[in-house]
Parts: structure tokens; C-alpha cells; sequence
């Protein structure tokens, strides 16, 4: 019985990553200043659901974000960090 529940699991893996709607999007960020900024604002992205990924550029005061289009928005990326005291514009 395990062995079927299992396979049948296994099997719908691959399907359920196709349900996920990809997206990155790149945000400006304002306010960085000192080396834990970054860290703040990756924990204030990471905080938002769907987020899957944030990587922060402190040099180049930029958030790249990896999320689920299906339950985040640009938008709501650029709420989370201006809410964490660090303004932000998604980049064209």
C-alpha cells in the first residue's frame, strides 16, 4: 500500500510545478546604508507568501525576487520593503 501511495505521489511531483507561475522581478531599493540592511530586506520579501527566492544587491541597491505570480504581485514586493523602512520601485 505505501509502495502505490508512493508511486502516485512521485508521479504528481512534476504536475504540481507546473501549476506555479513563475516570475522575477527586480526592485530598486532606497535606504540601504549599512551592511544589515540587506538582511532586512530579504526578510521582509521572504515574509511574503509565494515568495520563493530574494537576493540582495547591497552595491547595486537591488532586490532580485523569485515568487509565485499566482499568489504574490509586484506590488505587494514593493509594499513588503517600503513597510520595512526601505522604499523600493520594481525596474522596468
Amino acid at each position: 500500500m505505501r509502495k502505490s501511495l508512493y508511486a502516485v505521489l512521485a508521479a504528481l511531483l512534476p504536475l504540481a510545478s507546473l501549476a506555479v507561475t513563475p516570475r522575477t522581478a527586480v526592485l530598486d531599493v532606497q535606504n540601504m546604508t549599512c551592511d544589515l540592511c540587506p538582511v532586512t530586506v530579504k526578510r521582509s520579501l521572504l515574509k511574503v507568501p509565494g515568495v520563493t527566492q530574494a537576493q540582495i544587491d547591497f552595491t547595486r541597491k537591488t532586490a532580485t525576487v523569485a515568487f509565485d505570480a499566482d499568489r504574490t504581485t509586484a506590488a505587494v514586493l514593493v509594499k513588503a520593503t517600503t513597510d520595512a523602512g526601505y522604499p523600493s520601485t520594481v525596474r522596468k
